[in-house]
């Protein structure tokens, strides 16, 4: 199992991030990223520490890969592109948007300010429209199927949508708590209940992992 959008007590999860990448081991993680929530109030912290902590991992050859991330979370629609590249300039390995997930009062415009500045996943695009997804297509914007509660009542529709227009998934599970995490035998299940077929099933899969090998210049 690859996860590539977790949350620690850096903003609103449960666990610090050794604990949260220690359970992640036990249920079978070959990889994570810490994303925590981010905006121009803390994303300067977050980046220190995410990227401090998984260094730190690194030299200590730890049980999983740790990529540094942040979520950007609920921050108007023009700020994301110049936060994305802050975050980058900053360390962060992986940039996930916190898309217009149709239970929460995400701005509108949102998911195409997200796909514009190239970020590497939009999380929970709720009902993402088909030009958004062939511009995210176009620009290598990964599309999130989630395994959370409510967010994962539009997975159906991200997946459709996705499929129309040549737009890649992956899937990852938001955690912020120990019973979030999933196994890769679960994450399956929630990919096939999306309508995925097997091939495509494995292709979400191979994303994760191509995703994982590009920002650590090849992996473990």
């Amino acid at each position: 199992m690859i996860d590539l959008h977790t949350h620690t007590l850096w903003s609103d999860g449960e666990l610090i991030p050794a604990e949260h990448i220690r359970r992640a081991f036990l249920k079978g993680y070959e990889a994570i990223a810490i994303t925590d929530h981010a905006d121009a109030s803390n994303i300067d912290v977050l980046c220190r520490q995410i990227v401090q902590f998984a260094d730190a991992m690194a030299r200590m050859d730890a049980e999983l890969t740790v990529l540094p991330g942040v979520e950007l979370t609920h921050v108007l629609p023009e700020e994301i592109a110049g936060l994305t590249e802050y975050a980058r300039a900053h360390g962060a390995k992986i940039v996930v948007v916190h898309g217009e997930t149709i239970v929460e009062p995400v701005r509108p415009g949102t998911n195409c300010a997200a796909i514009e500045a190239k970020v590497d996943i939009l999380a929970h695009p709720g009902l993402i429209l088909p030009e958004e997804a062939e511009l995210a297509a176009k620009h290598g914007v990964y599309l999130e199927i989630t395994a959370k509660s409510g967010h994962s009542l539009a997975n159906g529709h991200v997946a459709k949508t996705a499929r129309a227009a040549g737009a890649q998934l992956v899937i990852d599970t938001d955690a912020h708590r120990p019973g979030d995490f999933i196994d890769g035998e679960f994450a399956g299940k929630v990919l096939a209940a999306c309508g995925l077929t097997p091939e495509e099933i494995k292709r979400v899969f191979l994303n994760s992992r191509e995703l994982v090998k590009r920002k650590t210049g090849g992996g473990r």
